[in-house]
């Protein structure tokens, strides 16, 4: 009997996966799109779509168990309130898994996990923000030298 085996294990404890997973939707949710390998681009999916549907909620509770998984509070607060806003007619089918080929150093199977109606800026945002303040600190000293 197969009960209990709805994902798969990747060779690694539970707890292991489980914050593996954890990062990857943190990572998929503030960017956008990543590129990981198919087999866990497929079980990301389940992950992302689940903490899409509590944003959509939107209830206290909601947000604590979103909290309680994705351990980030600026993720978090963009979960609830930009993806909730912009997934609030769709039911379900939030995420898009594109294969894109092998990896070259050991033939993985590449694949692009990307939310639907993604917002094209957002990849990368974060760092862009970071170097142009660095870069505006580094004119700032230079001015005052």
């Amino acid at each position: 009997m197969r009960h209990g085996d709805a994902h798969r294990k990747f060779n690694m404890p539970t707890s292991q996966r489980r914050a593996l997973f954890s990062n990857l939707t943190c990572a998929l949710l503030s960017h956008e799109q990543i590129k990981i390998t198919l087999p866990r681009a497929k079980e990301l999916r389940t992950f992302a779509d689940n903490m899409i549907t509590f944003a959509k909620k939107g209830d206290l509770n909601s947000r604590r168990l979103a909290l309680a998984f994705l351990r980030d509070e600026e993720v978090v607060s963009k979960l609830f309130s930009t993806l909730a806003e912009r997934y609030s007619s769709r039911n379900g089918g939030y995420t898009r898994v594109l294969k894109a080929g092998i990896r070259y150093g050991d033939a993985a199977p590449m694949a692009i996990i990307e939310l639907v109606d993604r917002d094209v800026n957002a990849k990368g945002a974060k760092d862009k923000a970071r170097v142009a303040a660095e870069k505006a600190a580094a004119e700032a000293a230079e001015k005052a030298e």
